[in-house]
Formats: structure tokens, C-alpha cells, sequence
């Protein structure tokens, strides 16, 4: 099914007690809690692609349990779209967490992560008296050389097929398209078509010209991985990474690789694509359940 167009968000499982807008550096960045007492857990976004919302199966549930903080990434969501490249650089993301940590009166918090680019392994890193925990979910950052991509991004190719949509050119023709190609290769497992729905939806609120910009603030300062390899000897909290084993976004290997770098456990779901979070909530929830009672 061909998705043309946003579709106006369903009732939710529950809503936030507060929200508001939290501003660094001329951007607006919008957040929401839910819940009350403690342990805190913040749900950072992850690629711009998305917004919170895809942490929509999470949230009643841990609410039940204490507080949860949840916010939309620059470029997508309520946030703002800042046209500034350093606005979506991954140390500019950690810091936007800070202040929205701040905005909540949160002082500590167990960060919970999807498809991590090094910015929450920055914020646990470099902020570790924000952070008592991390769990990573099918991170992405880099603990060995990149491979090189099969297609250049910047070239006029004479094929859209594939991976040849991960392309400028692609992307400021159709962007539509490639929302819903990429977001078929987030979910591998089958009957997956709702959690495809709700992220070509959320894709689609977003444009091609903002994630180009956000393309440009990651390349500024871009976490290689010797830059990983630092972050991680600074890590002092509890980490748990967990992934799944069908991604194919996101190598297993990586996530094995990230796990001995900080000396963490690591969960591997198998059959489980990129978003395991989505279509296996209920796995996955219990799995954040046991980490976040074993740090009381």
C-alpha cells in the first residue's frame, strides 16, 4: 500500500501530564512527560525520519512505573526545522536532552535509545551526572570503518532501484518514495503493515530539504570510530545493548561490537528487524522492565 500523505494521529493509549517547548541556540525543541515519581526514563528520538511517536508503545508502560520524558528530534515532530547544519550536529543533539532535562526538573535519568548515531553514547558520556543507565536499541554507531555505500549519495545515478533511493537527487524527486522504501527495510518481519504505516506516516511530516540539512550536521562533526572508541571509555553507568537479529539497517555485528567496547550485556531478539521496540513491545518492554529494576 502506497502511503501519499500524513495521516492525523489516533487516539492515544495516554496522554502527557505536562508538555511544552524548551529553546538552545534559536531552536525549539518540544517535549512531553508522562507519569510521576521515580526512576525517570527519557526517550530520546532518533534519525529525523521519525518523531517521538515511535516510542508509542512504550510509554503507557512505563508511565505506570514512573516518569517518562519523551521529546522530537530538530526537523520533525512539533520541534522546529532549523535550516542551520549545526543545529542537528550529534553533540548539538545530546545537549538539546540537557535542557529538556532541565525544562522537567529531571536531574538523573536512564536514557532508553533507538538507532543511536553516537549522540546518546555523547550525553551518557559526557553528562554522566545526568545519566544513571543506557539502554541501546539497534545502535548504529560506529566501533569499526565504515563500509563504503554501494550507491554515492551526491551522483545522478541512472537507477532508483534499491538502495539506489539513497540519494539526493531521489529524494528531492520522490521523498515520498523513498520514505516507504526505507521504511520496508525497518521492519523485516512479517505482518508488520501497521508499524509501517505509522512510520511512513511520521516520515512523510518531515521533507527532503530538512533531512539534506541534517544529512550536512551530522557529516560536520561526524562520530568515527576512534571518537567511539573515547566515548565509550568514559561510560561509567550500566549499559544494556539489545538488537535485533534479522536488521537490515544495522549489522548485528555492530551492536556486538559497541556491547564488548563498554563492557555490556547485550540482547539479540532473533528474528527481530531494526525496530524491535515496535513490533515486539511486549518483549522488548519486559526486557527494559528487568534493567531499569536492576539499577533500584
Amino acid at each position: 500500500m502506497i502511503v501519499a500523505a500524513p495521516t492525523r494521529e489516533q487516539t492515544r493509549a495516554r496522554y502527557p501530564e505536562a508538555e511544552g517547548f524548551v529553546e538552545r541556540n534559536g531552536v525549539r525543541i518540544f517535549w512531553e512527560r508522562y507519569g510521576e515519581g521515580e526512576p525517570t526514563i527519557l526517550l530520546p528520538p532518533t534519525w529525523e525520519l521519525v518523531h517521538s511517536r515511535c516510542w508509542k508503545m512504550q510509554i503507557p508502560y512505563l508511565a505506570r512505573h514512573g516518569r517518562v520524558v519523551t521529546f522530537d528530534p530538530p526537523g520533525n515532530g512539533r520541534s522546529d526545522r532549523p535550516l542551520e547544519e549545526a543545529a542537528y550536529e550529534r553533540s548539538e543533539m545530546a545537549e538539546y536532552a540537557v535542557a529538556v532535562l532541565d525544562a522537567t526538573e529531571v536531574e538523573r535519568a536512564i536514557v532508553v535509545s533507538w538507532c543511536d548515531m553516537g549522540e546518546w553514547l555523547i550525553l551518557t558520556a559526557e553528562h554522566p551526572e545526568r545519566v544513571s543507565g543506557l539502554i541501546s536499541i539497534a545502535p548504529a554507531i560506529p566501533v569499526h570503518e565504515r563500509e563504503v555505500p554501494e550507491y554515492p549519495f551526491d551522483e545522478e545515478l541512472d537507477t532508483d532501484e534499491g538502495w539506489a533511493k539513497e540519494n539526493r537527487h531521489y529524494w528531492l524527486r520522490d521523498w515520498a518514495g523513498y520514505v516507504e522504501f526505507f521504511i520496508s527495510k525497518m521492519f523485516t518481519e512479517p505482518h508488520s503493515t501497521k508499524q509501517v504505516e505509522d512510520a511512513v506516516g511520521w516520515g512523510l511530516e518531515t521533507d527532503a530539504e530538512t533531512l539534506l540539512v541534517s544529512f550536512r550536521g551530522w557529516d560536520t562533526k561526524e562520530i568515527d570510530p576512534a571518537t567511539t572508541v573515547e566515548l565509550c571509555a568514559k561510560v561509567r553507568c550500566p549499559v544494556l545493548v539489545v538488537h535485533g537479529t534479522e536488521d537490515e539497517l544495522v549489522e548485528p555485528e555492530r551492536a556486538r561490537s559497541l556491547a564488548a567496547e563498554l563492557g555490556a550485556a547485550a540482547v539479540f531478539l532473533e528474528g527481530s528487524g531494526h525496530g524491535p521496540h515496535a513490533r515486539d513491545p511486549v518483549q522488548v518492554n519486559l526486557i527494559l522492565r528487568d534493567f531499569i529494576a536492576s539499577l533500584a
